[in-house]
């Protein structure tokens, strides 16, 4: 059945589902590297697809930026589609020069200030965690393609333009454990915990906060191309 954010018919997305947030990276992924792919949404040109990799069915959908965004889209892939796995692959921005341009971060929490869990289920604690099982498939997946992972907490911000000083970073970093911010993790995990599901995050590194690196709009839509090989090898 359709929602009003997915036109997708049962059985038209697999239990497993990749997420970058954003669509344009969905449909290069699918295009990229999935066989015989097949566009099941384009409401709000939130593109996702089914296709096969090494001949398991996987789906790629974007979740647009954002934990209301985020919680949206995994919410009703798993308790509308039956969707048992969801692993968001998106981008960061480095508090720690031990994050660089491009390295892949693996998720281990996801620390936010975001009212999103209490609102939505009463949760009222600050961290969420992935699954473990889904975090030692990504794991696994990385070290046979021997692709170097970094696995730390992850900030999810509510606010991608704060204003005043930046030493809120340094409490992030030290007293919190973030090694990197993003804007969707936090969501997703409460998601799946509330579902009884499974949810990790992958990030590739696009900026930083402690240095000068940057990368461009079209790198981060195209370029990110080692978290998608570990995520869909995990798969």
């Amino acid at each position: 059945m359709s929602t009003p954010h997915n036109e997708a018919k049962t059985g038209d997305i697999a239990k497993t589902v990749l997420m970058p947030g954003d669509p344009l990276r969905a449909k290069f992924i699918a295009e990229t590297f999935l066989e015989n792919p097949v566009l099941f949404n384009d409401v709000r040109n939130m593109f996702g697809y089914t296709g096969t990799y090494k001949g398991k069915q996987v789906s790629v959908m974007g979740s647009g930026m954002g934990m209301p965004s985020i919680g949206i889209y995994s919410y009703e892939l798993y308790n509308v589609y039956g969707v048992e796995n969801i692993i968001r692959i998106g981008s960061a921005g480095s508090y720690s020069e031990k994050a660089k341009v491009y390295d892949v971060v693996l998720a281990t929490s996801a620390y936010s200030e975001s009212s999103y869990a209490k609102v939505q289920c009463g949760y009222d604690k600050d961290i969420i965690y992935p699954s473990e099982e889904l975090n030692e498939k990504l794991e696994k997946a990385a070290e046979e393609l021997g692709i170097p992972v970094i696995k730390g907490g992850v900030h999810s911000s509510d606010v991608f333009y704060r204003e005043g000083s930046i030493d809120y970073i340094n409490d992030l970093r030290d007293n919190k454990g973030c090694l990197v911010v993003e804007m969707e993790s936090f969501a997703l995990f409460n998601n799946a915990r509330v579902l009884g599901k499974q949810a990790a995050c992958l990030l590739t590194v696009s900026d930083s906060f402690v240095s000068s690196e940057v990368t461009t709009a079209e790198e981060r839509q195209t370029s990110f191309t080692n978290m998608m090989k570990i995520a869909l090898e995990a798969v």
